[in-house]
């Protein structure tokens, strides 16, 4: 876990030393007329700057690495660089990242003025819950329709389901997405289902039911989204598993001391059947909270680490960028660790060591 951290953390790092448009560059250009938001935040942090630029200006010293800079006082842009931490060389930026990393010293935001930690943890509920209640309705509906395609393999019924999987497998969930915008939030058909958001306006005055309803009424369209996509694998994943312990000799034995066939399924099967399934609840769990929630909470405005991530690359915010990709990367690291115990958990035969 610790060298896949690192490498996934030195990846990241390197390659947003290549990405055009960083802070320093987007600070230039609003200072040159194209923003305002960069007068605002100089304007805060100390009138010297402020005055560098200006000087700066009317100064003909005119080499710089960042475009948009001629004309700009040398001084002004390291300046600028000491800012966001851009007067070090890349390595010892690089380390001092990964020693505050070790004590969950995210650092701060360059344009929130809050720290990435604080960010994430207020953003982090509502990616989780969205993660939850996608994986629990994608059990809830894979496993009894595995299961029963599995009994009944080859028929009408299994070959319809399985058209229907793979036609949900092959629709992207953000292209679902925009569907169910169409036809129930209002887009060209029915206005049922609220288009932005997981609560109303007033929430916090709801009673307990009241806002309970309201939340689940929010929540429809984003986890329809996530579920419709996400239920497929996990669907052909029990029916095989079914499949190959129904051929076992150990269920031929069961059926000719003339078990009834349900004890035979779910008495016998069914425990053998599931080690694989439900060891794979971690990983699921990961694939739709990082894979999924990142268009669905863009597309319907909900307010997790996946809009959070989606807005902090677009504006450049490193720390928030690096820093939830961190906790990202480590929450699925973890995870994966949980499926490797869950296996021995539920089945003692299984280990990991290796056998001379």
């Amino acid at each position: 876990m610790i060298p896949t951290l690192l490498g996934i953390m030195l990846v990241s790092f390197v390659i947003i030393q290549f990405v055009p448009g960083g802070p320093v560059e987007k600070m230039i250009a609003e200072l040159q007329g194209h923003g305002t938001s960069a007068t605002a935040r100089l304007s805060g942090g100390g009138g010297d700057m402020g005055g560098a630029m200006s000087g700066g200006q009317s100064s003909a010293r005119q080499n710089s690495n960042y475009k948009g800079a001629q004309g700009l006082d040398p001084e002004f842009i390291k300046e600028l660089e000491a800012m966001y931490g851009f007067d070090k060389p890349t390595h010892v930026r690089f380390l001092d990242m990964i020693g505050n990393y070790l004590t969950f010293n995210l650092g701060d935001s360059y344009y929130r003025d809050v720290g990435v930690l604080e960010l994430v943890l207020e953003k982090m509920p509502v990616s989780i819950s969205l993660g939850l209640w996608s994986t629990l309705l994608i059990y809830l509906i894979s496993i009894p329709l595995g299961i029963r395609k599995a009994v009944h393999d080859g028929s009408r019924f299994d070959i319809w389901t399985s058209v229907t999987v793979f036609v949900g497998y092959a629709i992207p969930s953000f292209m679902f997405a925009i569907l169910l915008i169409i036809l129930f939030a209002g887009g060209r058909y029915w206005d049922i289902f609220p288009l932005r958001g997981l609560s109303s306006d007033g929430w916090e005055d709801m009673s307990m039911i009241e806002a309970a309803l309201d939340y689940a009424w929010h929540i429809v369209l984003p986890t329809a989204a996530m579920v419709v996509s996400g239920f497929a694998s996990l669907t052909m994943l029990t029916k095989n598993s079914f499949l190959d312990e129904i051929g076992k000799q150990y269920v031929l034995t069961a059926r000719a001391k003339g078990l009834p066939e349900n004890k035979v399924l779910y008495g016998h099967i069914f425990r053998n059947a599931m080690l694989i399934v439900i060891a794979g609840f971690p990983a699921l769990f990961i694939s739709v909270f990082f894979t999924g929630s990142l268009l669905i909470e863009v597309i319907f405005s909900l307010d997790g680490l996946g809009l959070l991530s989606y807005e902090s690359i677009i504006n450049r915010d490193y720390p928030v960028v690096l820093g939830t990709l961190y906790i990202f990367s480590l929450m699925s690291l973890v995870m994966h660790l949980l499926r490797d115990l869950v296996y021995v958990w539920i089945d003692p035969r299984i280990d990991f060591e290796s056998r001379g």
